[in-house]
C-alpha cells in the first residue's frame, strides 16, 4: 500500500514524526481487512488495539515515497497479531517495523468476539 507524506507530518527535526508511522500502521491493517474480508465479516465485526510495537530503523523524510507491507502472524478466537514494515519505494529500506495485537470486537455490542476460523484462514500468510 502506498503511503503518502503530507507536510504535517515532518516533526522539528525535519523527518517524519513517530506518531505517523503509527496512523501508517493502522490504515495498513484497515486497508488489509476492507480488501480481503467478506462484507459480511466487516459488517459483524470491529477491531480494537490491545497493543502496539513499532521499532524505527530509519527516517522517512519530505519527498520520499513510502510503501507499508502487512500480515496476519498467529491468530486465535480472540487475538490477531499483524505486523507491518514501512518501507522507503525507492531502495525498499525498512524505515519501521510493528507488532499490533488486535482483538475482534462485534460491531454492536462492542464486547469481544470470537472470530471463525474462515476469518483465521483468509487472513492467513496473505501480505498487503
Amino acid at each position: 500500500m502506498r503511503l503518502a507524506i503530507e507536510p504535517s507530518d515532518i516533526d522539528q527535526l525535519g523527518h517524519v514524526n513517530n506518531v505517523t508511522y503509527l496512523r501508517w500502521v493502522q490504515e495498513a491493517a484497515t486497508a488489509h481487512w476492507t480488501a480481503a474480508a467478506p462484507a459480511e465479516d466487516q459488517a459483524k465485526l470491529m477491531w480494537i488495539v490491545l497493543r502496539h510495537e513499532i521499532d524505527y530503523k530509519r527516517a522517512a523524510l519530505p519527498g520520499d515515497e513510502i510503501v507499508a507491507r502487512t500480515w496476519v502472524g498467529a491468530a486465535t478466537r480472540l487475538k490477531f497479531e499483524r505486523f507491518t514494515e514501512i518501507l522507503r519505494a525507492s531502495d525498499r529500506q525498512v524505515l519501521a517495523e510493528a507488532k499490533t495485537i488486535w482483538c475482534p470486537v462485534d460491531a454492536l455490542t462492542m464486547k469481544p468476539v470470537a472470530v471463525s476460523a474462515e476469518v483465521r484462514e483468509i487472513f492467513s500468510f496473505r501480505a498487503l
